[in-house]
Order: structure tokens, then C-alpha cells, then sequence
């Protein structure tokens, strides 16, 4: 069976060692943001963006908190969250558990990968009106919506992880004498983990994506109903404040997946390599 080798650091040059150390790597990942948002505040104070094209960040800040004075933006982003939340909780489970099921037999790969595929090349917007007809305007269309967004990433990269796995390793369950539950608790499982957590970061793209669609079906509540009030009365503040946000959770999503692969693949050679 073939080893991943890990390279101590001390193993490394010295010069490689020093770069490494010396340049400021987390640091700079924010610094291109900070630069945009004060490149941003310049050229609106200066004039250059007419309020009405693109506000100044101050301006659309003094916006939000205004809207959180009067419970507005806290009751929107409940509502979103609420939505996405229970969708995404729905499609997780679901990608992953029809991803278990194709990856594991023969059968199953026949009777639902084809049409598995033909659902993920239709376009969310294509079956906005049949969303429409079977549910209705309700919150259901709505998370329905936002489950086969989060579903099908989370289902095909569970697929590919279970089929990268290593054949060797399933032969030397078959040598231990692992049954198929054993043997897919401790080799396929762990194998898949980390094109599942890979999976976890789109589907959670996914299921933002899906959310402004949704909250178009006639919402009553959320960031969506949010921004399109704000572009019928070209409240162009609140709309640029509705993108940061979804921009700020699209962060703390990414923040927690990668927290999540840190804890959950400490044993992975590569993993454990970037955060040692």
C-alpha cells in the first residue's frame, strides 16, 4: 500500500523556510478587500461614483444601521436565514445520502445517476414556474428551491470521493475480513471526507444562490424582498448593503468549512501538513 510521504519542515530549505515564515500570508488575504473598500469610499467621496450608480461603504454602513434601529434588516436576515438553513439541512442530507447510496452500488448508479444529471444541467430559473404551480408562493417552493441547489454538489462530490478511493485499501478490508458496514465506516467514509468537505463549500454557494431566487416567489420577509423593494424605489444603498451581507455570510460559510476540514481531517497527510 503506498504512503503519502509528509516533508518535515526542517527538512526544507532554508531559504524555503524563510519565505515561508517571513511573508505574511493570512494578513494579506485581507489586504486586497480592505484596499478595495477604501479604493471604494475615495472615489465616491471624490465624486467619481455618483451616489445613485454605487454609494460610498460609510454611507450604505449609516443605511444598515438605520435598518437595525428600526428591526428591519434584523427581521430580513432572520427570515434568510431561516430559509436557508432549512433547506440547506434538507439537500446536504439528501446529496449525500444519494451520493453514498450511487457510490456504493452498481444498481443504484443505473437507476438514478442519469437522472440525477439531467436535473443538475436545468437551470433554477427554467423551473421557477413549475415551482410555482406545484407549491404555490409559499415557503415551500422556497426551500425546495434552496434543498436541490445545496443537493446536488454535496451528491456529486460525494460520488467522486468514493470512487478516488483508494482500490488497495478496499482490498485489505476484504484481507481483515471487514464486513460492508465496518468497511464503509472506516475506509469510505474517511476516504470521501475530504471531496465531501469540498462539496460542503459549493453546496453552501449554492444554497445562497438559490435564496435570491427564491425570495423572488412573492417573500414577504428576507434579504431578496429586501433588495427588490429597494430597486422599485432605486434605494440604491440597500441594495448594495443586501450583496455585502450575502457576501459576509458567503465569508463565515467558507470560515466554518475550512474549520471543519481542519478538525475532521487532522489525519490527512496534506491537510495536516497546511495546518501544522
Amino acid at each position: 500500500m503506498t504512503r503519502a510521504v509528509v516533508v518535515p519542515s526542517a527538512a526544507l530549505p532554508a531559504s524555503t523556510r524563510a519565505r515561508s515564515r517571513g511573508f505574511p500570508y493570512r494578513a494579506a488575504s485581507w489586504l486586497t478587500p480592505v484596499a478595495v473598500l477604501a479604493l471604494w469610499e475615495l472615489l465616491a467621496r471624490l465624486g467619481v461614483l455618483p451616489k445613485q450608480v454605487l454609494p460610498a461603504p460609510s454611507s450604505v454602513l449609516a443605511k444598515a444601521g438605520d435598518l437595525l434601529a428600526d428591526g428591519e434588516l434584523t427581521t430580513n436576515l432572520l427570515a434568510s436565514l431561516q430559509r436557508s438553513a432549512t433547506g440547506f439541512a434538507i439537500g446536504a442530507s439528501t446529496g449525500v445520502a444519494l451520493g453514498l447510496l450511487v457510490g456504493l452500488s452498481k444498481v443504484a448508479e443505473a437507476l438514478l445517476d442519469r437522472s440525477i444529471q439531467m436535473v443538475r444541467a436545468v437551470p433554477f430559473l427554467a423551473i421557477l414556474p413549475l415551482v410555482i404551480v406545484w407549491f404555490g408562493i409559499g415557503e415551500a417552493g422556497k426551500i425546495f428551491l434552496i434543498s436541490l441547489g445545496s443537493a446536488v454538489p454535496l451528491y456529486l462530490t460525494t460520488v467522486l470521493g468514493i470512487r478516488q478511493i483508494d482500490p488497495k485499501l478496499l482490498e485489505m478490508t476484504d484481507v481483515v475480513g471487514l464486513g460492508r458496514t465496518a468497511r464503509i465506516r472506516w475506509v469510505v467514509l474517511p476516504g470521501a471526507l475530504p471531496s465531501i468537505l469540498g462539496g460542503l463549500r459549493l453546496s453552501l454557494t449554492a444554497a445562497w444562490l438559490a435564496l435570491v431566487i427564491a425570495e423572488t416567489l412573492g417573500a414577504d420577509a428576507g434579504l431578496g424582498f429586501m433588495a427588490t423593494n429597494a430597486r422599485e424605489f432605486l434605494q440604491t444603498d440597500v441594495i448594495v448593503l443586501v450583496v455585502i451581507i450575502y457576501a459576509v455570510i458567503g465569508i463565515l460559510c467558507d470560515l466554518v468549512t475550512r474549520l471543519l476540514e481542519r478538525r475532521l481531517l487532522r489525519w490527512h497527510p496534506t491537510y495536516a501538513r497546511l495546518t501544522a
